[in-house]
């Protein structure tokens, strides 16, 4: 059974409570559940993990590459905007990436309009809240 790392990143851990006008009322553990139960049905395990540090998601990624799974969904939170370190490490593993967003970056401040994650991934959905997961697992079993 091919394996899906599903990162995320910093405040992810406060899902369901942060600015759920903005991300929603679905706590990361509500989507953890609704994406296990679709990976089973696609023949697929997810591996869901978060951090608050940045070298922790720099680490997983190098870790997708070394287990060879299948794809990473990637919600690096804050890191989008800043993190040369997570760009670079996309761009070092040939595990595809998808990177995932809850809200829609281009619709809300002018500094999140710029992700250099999105620079290294292969793809990127966003705006559709805990949907943007699903829709992102279901490209990752198609990859």
């Amino acid at each position: 059974m091919s394996t899906i790392f599903v990162l995320n990143g910093p405040n992810l851990n406060l899902l369901g409570l942060r600015e759920p006008d903005i991300y929603g009322h679905d706590t990361l553990d509500d989507i953890a559940g609704r994406l296990e139960d679709r990976a089973r049905e696609l023949d697929l395990e997810i591996d869901l993990r978060q951090s608050n540090h940045e070298g922790h998601l720099v680490d997983w990624l190098h870790e997708a590459q070394a287990t060879r799974a299948k794809a990473v969904l990637l919600n690096a939170g804050g890191f989008t905007h800043t993190s040369v370190a997570i760009h670079d490490a996309i761009k070092a593993v040939t595990t595809p990436v998808i990177e995932v967003h809850l809200s829609n970056p281009h619709a809300r401040e002018s500094f999140r309009h710029v992700s250099l994650v999105g620079q290294a991934a292969k793809g990127t959905i966003a705006g559709f809240g805990a949907l943007s997961y699903m829709l992102a697992l279901e490209a990752a079993a198609r990859i």
